[in-house]
């Protein structure tokens, strides 16, 4: 183990240890926000109410954790009871839950803002009828009278702004400096009945445990009458299958579960880095064109070959002057020398010394000396520039 690699294993202790004292001496925060989950046992979650529920009905309670329209898809129901406490639901689920009202069912709505299109065939408006820090939730039935709750943290303030004629007011919201609003109401529809309260958040844990309150709740729901009851709750409230599920549940555990992974990471990271091998450095093929070309001119030099050599230059360029300017070259006469002076725009008497050339590197027994060689290959290469 190297002296680098001890640095960073004091440093990743060190931090732990720290992570891990702030971690224990950490007062732990409450959870407020509305979630009305069956199995939250935050402030304004459902826990309580779950646990009660079935004393509450008479072990008559179903919970149903798919959406009213694929249960009633799939099931035929005589006459029952209907619950839904704050559940995001589709307008299709809507509509089957109104078509079982209407056949004869009766179904407690506690839903704080009801989509508009169920709102406008129930036949109410609900909106914001309170702006108080705090409210009181009253029945206006005498023998409830003094059944009552108070809603010290925050209450929505939701009510009925409009009520069609024929309704029945079943609950109020009470206020200091406000007229009471109606919070709680009975509507007929079709062979049912449909209950709808505007304030859910009495069912929560932090209201149901303080004492007097789940008198209100047993209120409400005595209303219903006594048959099987389905509740419709969240479909995402199912217990998770996640094999991680107990570590990411607890706070402590999940934050030490997360600096480990930290930690394997910054370790891969910087052994990796440490016992990465040396890429070595590979030099590009050269080319070596040149070098052969030099050599194979430096050895036809060394054996002093003139004649063979000046034969091979003019072969090399009568075959250019048959590809590229496109001139038989067989008979290497007048007439050849005209055409090439004219494709060229060379001296006549560079060509016709040219050609002189030429026909003495093809004679066989022709005396060819160095300086043959030299002109005659300064002479092709002038031709074609």
């Amino acid at each position: 183990m190297n002296k680098t690699f001890k640095i960073y294993a004091v440093i990743f202790i060190i931090v732990m240890t720290i992570l891990a004292l702030l971690e224990v001496n950490k007062k732990e925060t409450l959870n407020w926000r509305k979630n009305f989950d069956i199995h939250e046992k935050s402030p304004f979650g459902l826990f309580v109410f779950n646990n009660e529920a079935g004393n509450l009905f008479k072990n008559n309670l179903k919970k149903i954790e798919t959406t009213p329209y694929e249960y009633y898809s799939q099931h035929q129901k005589g006459i029952h009871n209907i619950i839904v406490i704050e559940n995001e639901i589709d307008g299709q689920s809507w509509k089957k839950i109104l078509d079982q009202i209407s056949a004869g069912s009766e179904a407690m709505l506690m839903v704080s803002r009801m989509p508009k299109e169920i709102s406008d065939s129930i036949g109410y408006y609900d909106s914001e009828i309170s702006f108080e820090e705090e409210n009181v939730l009253k029945l206006t039935d005498r023998k409830y009278q003094n059944d009552f709750i108070k809603l010290d943290k925050f209450p929505s303030g939701r009510g009925f702004s409009f009520i069609k004629p024929g309704v029945e007011i079943l609950g109020k919201t009470v206020e200091k400096r406000n007229t009471d609003q109606a919070n709680f109401i009975k509507v007929k529809f079709g062979k049912g009945t449909i209950y709808a309260h505007t304030e859910p958040l009495f069912l929560t844990n932090y209201y149901l445990l303080k004492p007097g309150n789940i008198k209100y709740a047993q209120d409400v729901f005595s209303y219903l009458p006594d048959k099987e009851t389905l509740w419709f709750v969240k479909s995402n409230t199912k217990t998770s299958q996640f094999f991680m599920r107990f570590i990411l549940a607890n706070p402590a555990l999940k934050y030490a579960w997360w600096i480990l992974l930290g930690g394997l990471v910054l370790f891969i990271f910087f052994n990796a880095k440490r016992k990465q091998r040396i890429v070595p450095i590979t030099e590009p093929l050269r080319n070596t064109s040149l070098d052969f070309v030099k050599s194979i001119g430096n050895l036809y030099l060394q054996e002093g070959d003139f004649h063979d050599m000046m034969s091979k230059k003019a072969q090399y360029f009568l075959n250019k002057v048959r590809l590229d300017l496109l001139i038989d070259t067989q008979n290497l006469d007048e007439d050849f020398a005209k055409k090439l002076q004219l494709k060229t725009g060379k001296s006549m008497e560079m060509i016709n010394e040219a050609i002189n050339l030429i026909k003495k590197a093809q004679d066989p027994y022709a005396s060819v000396i160095k300086e043959d060689l030299a002109r005659i290959n300064k002479l092709l290469d002038d031709i074609f520039k």
